[in-house]
Order: C-alpha cells, then structure tokens, then sequence
C-alpha cells in the first residue's frame, strides 16, 4: 500500500492546504486516494472528502484505544490506490508530553509511513536547517521522507531556505509553495471552515492541487511512499458485527431508520460513526434542522451531532415545526444521542456571541452560551453515570471536548441526572476531573463529549437496539 503522512511543527503551518492538495493532485491523475486525518477533527476531513471524492476518516490512539484506528485504516484503504495522512498539531503532539500517544508520529510509525514536514517559511530562513534537523534526528524510529516548503516569497527566499536545509541538515527537499493568497484557507474559532458551509471551498482545493503540481514533484513523492500496516493484534474485539462486511446489517436484524442531522448547522460527525451505525442495522436518513419541517417518517432514532448552531441560531429558532417534532419525538421514547452543538439545540435557549438571545427545542434545562474567552478543550476519561441508548451505568470510555460555550444549568428540580463524571482529563483550558456533565435519560444522551462509536464494541449495536425496541413498540 502506497501512503504518506503530512505533519508540521506546529498547527497554522499549512498541513491541510498540502494534504488536501496533495489528495487532489493525485486524484486528477486518476488515482484512487483515501484521506486520513489525526486526531479528533471533524473539520479537516471535509477538504479531504472533497478532494478525494471518498469519506475521510479519522486516527486516533485516544479515541480509539489499542488497534482500533487500525482496523478503521484497514476498512478504508479498500480499493484505494494510495492514502494521504494528515497530522494534527505539531509531529509529537500527542495526548501528554510524555510520549507519542495519539501523535502523528505514533500513526506514521504504526503505519510504516515516511513522513513529509511542511515547514512555515514566511517569516524564517536559514533558521528552518536547525528545525528540519531537529524533526529529522529527534527520533530515530521514526519513517522520514523529507520536506515540503510553504509560503515561500520568491526565487532568493527558496535558495535562502532550501539550500541549508540539503547542505547544512542533510534534510530532503521534497518541493513548494508560493505565498499566495489564494491559497488561504478560511478560519474561525474551531479551525477552518467546514466544506459543508460553503460548497464554494471545493475552489479553494483545486487552487491548492495546481500549487502542489506546480511545486512538488509527485512522481517522487509516489517512490517514497510505503505502508506496511500490521492488521490488529490477537484478543482485538471488533467493534463490526462478525463476519458482516461494513456496509450490510447482521442477519436477523431489522433494518431501523436513525435520523442525523446534516446541514451547516450540524455537520461534525466521524465517518466510522455513520458506517458502524449502518453495520449494526441503521438505515442513515439524514434530515435538516434548519429547513424541514418534520423528522424522516419511521425515524426510530435521533443522532444530532456537533457543528456551529450558534452562527445559525435565529434559523433554527424559527424552525417551530421541527423543535415540536423533536419533543414529540422525545415523549414518545424515541433513543436521542446530542453532541456539543446538538446538546446546545436541544437546551431551553442559546445566548449567541453578540449576545442576542435565542429559543431552542427546550428539552433540557438552561441556556448554552457563548464565550469566546472560555475555550474548553481536550481529551477526557468519562464514566457514565446512568442508563442511556449507548451506555451502562459505569462505563468508562475515551472522549475528546472542543467548545466556546457553557451551559449554564436551570433549575435542578426535574432536571436529568448527570450523563457522566470527568474523571481524567488532559486539557489545556477548561476541565476538571470529578466534575459531573450534562444530563441523561433511558432514551437520551445529551453532553459536549464527542464519542466515537469503535472504542467500545457494544456502543454501535445498543444505540440501534434501542432504535429498533422503540420500532417494535410502535407498532
């Protein structure tokens, strides 16, 4: 298998405008490319689903624990000619600073993959030798194919940068990019802005694929990539049903319609989520809540992930029909799993960042508020506090939260108990363990945790047990 990792030094350096580029370039030339990104972005992904025309899918040593993001690695680069992995954060960037847990360098070398360094030269020359030699020797296990420059300003920058990092580091020089400002990728608070939010970023990604063909050698890039994956350990559980290829439901099960909110308000989802869903037996049926009216007819149960409800507030307030039909839903037993932004939708109201004030479906008690000086942001450990569509009382399970807003609880009475208790954390915000957080019922899990459904096997098939029990009930 042909694959390459694209990391950095640090985040800003131009990761996603290479990698989606890369994807891109190698896709005109008729290949078939699967993206990848580390680590627990939902944004990323969308550049790389674009340039790819395939799902991206995410690697995490977090998130996914033990050979998990092996086996997701595995599935994906089915019928894929060559795999494009993107870092997160700088190169050794993992969970703590005392190893390369959940790193880019622990992917790249799981994998066997040679890593290609995309080193910021905008405002730095000779400097970028030391750097490119630091990367290059600060572990030797480490795969390492060479670097890509970014942001170069002229033919003199390109020698000033490029001529000491082949003489003085020894450091390949894999190719380039101009500074341009069509190059610039839009960002807000999150990152980038999602693909999903403006069809018009599919522009940006051809821009970036004619930089990397006109720059980058691609041919040679193509000669260093290798990957030698090893398949996933001995005593490995699968989080797929047994002997049931990905994309059909186990055999006695009947097929259940989960809907999941998809539109620019809701748009953070892991691929693998959707894919494992379906394997337990979910039909998919994505609907909007910010233009339709009712929920997909036979919904069994409700998946309403993260994204940016905030900037679409006033459109989902509006939306009457549809919060009456969340309720309505709710009422009747129907399973209902709320990440992050879905938690803020299904709260009383939600206070934007200018301050206006907006009413939400009024499920759960509170207000979510903006707060663009409280970023919370990390990866948890949390243990669940009670009965829910995907969880049991105690279980432990990997999360990941990234928000600006809070919550600011109403009054207790009736209020739901706790969905779950912090009890470690690795944050550099906001985020205390033994800390209880947001609610959950016997037919809800609302909470800013993002889950992904392959770090426990029985996650995937309770949520669709629970869908295809309220089903049978109905009828």
């Amino acid at each position: 298998m042909l694959a390459l990792v694209i990391a950095a030094p640090t985040s800003g350096a131009g990761k996603t405008t290479v990698a989606a580029g890369l994807m891109r370039a190698l896709a005109r030339r008729g290949l078939a490319v699967q993206g990848f990104k580390v680590g627990p972005d939902y944004i990323d992904p969308t550049y790389h689903q674009i340039a790819t025309g395939r799902p991206a899918r995410n690697l995490d040593g977090w998130l996914l624990p033990g050979d998990g993001w092996l086996e997701s690695f595995h599935r994906a680069i089915t019928g894929a000619d060559v795999a494009v992995v993107e870092g997160v954060m700088g190169l050794f960037d993992g969970r703590t600073g005392e190893g390369d847990r959940a790193s880019t360098a622990e992917v790249a070398k799981r994998l066997g993959a040679p890593v290609v360094l995309v080193l910021d030269a905008g405002k730095a020359a000779r400097s970028l030798a030391a750097t490119a030699f630091g990367f290059r020797h600060f572990d030797p296990a480490l795969p390492f194919a060479g670097v890509v420059l970014n942001r170069i300003a002229s033919d003199a920058h390109l020698a000033a940068v490029a001529d000491p990092i082949k003489r003085e580091a020894g450091v390949p020089l894999l190719g380039h990019l101009r500074r341009e400002p069509a190059l610039t990728l839009p960002e807000r608070y999150l990152g980038l802005v999602p693909v999903p939010e403006d069809p018009a970023l599919a522009g940006a990604v051809e821009r970036a694929a004619a930089a990397v063909e006109r720059g980058i050698d691609l041919d040679r890039l193509l000669r260093l990539a290798e990957c030698a994956p090893p398949p996933p350990g001995p005593g490995y559980r699968s989080p797929y049903p047994p002997d049931e290829p990905a994309t059909s439901r186990p055999a006695g099960r009947e097929r259940v319609r989960i809907a999941v909110a998809c539109d620019r308000a809701f748009s953070f989802y892991y691929q693998d989520n959707l894919d494992l869903l379906a394997a337990w037996g979910a039909e998919v049926a994505p609907f909007s809540p910010l233009t339709d009216a009712a929920l997909p007819p036979d919904t069994a149960g409700i998946y309403l992930g993260g994204g940016f409800p905030e900037l679409y507030a006033a459109t989902l307030a509006a939306n009457e029909p549809l919060r009456q039909a969340l309720l309505a839903a709710h009422a009747a037993g129907v399973p209902i799993w709320a990440e992050c932004g879905g938690l803020m939708y299904l709260t009383q109201g939600l206070t934007d960042a200018d301050g206006r004030h907006h009413r939400m479906v009024g499920l759960l008690p509170g207000w979510a508020r903006m707060d663009r000086r409280r970023l919370t942001l990390g990866y948890r450990t949390v243990r669940a506090r009670a009965a829910t569509p995907l969880t049991r009382p105690g279980d432990e399970l990997p999360g990941h939260e990234f928000h600006w807003s809070t919550l600011e609880a109403g009054p207790s009475d009736g209020a739901p108990p706790p969905a779950w208790e912090i009890v470690d954390h690795v944050s550099t915000s906001h985020g205390h363990a033994n800390r209880h957080e947001c609610y959950a019922t016997p037919n809800l899990l609302a909470s800013y945790i993002h889950l992904h459904l392959a770090c426990h096997p029985d996650l995937a098939p309770r949520f669709v047990d629970a869908a295809a029990t309220k089903k049978k009930g109905a009828r």
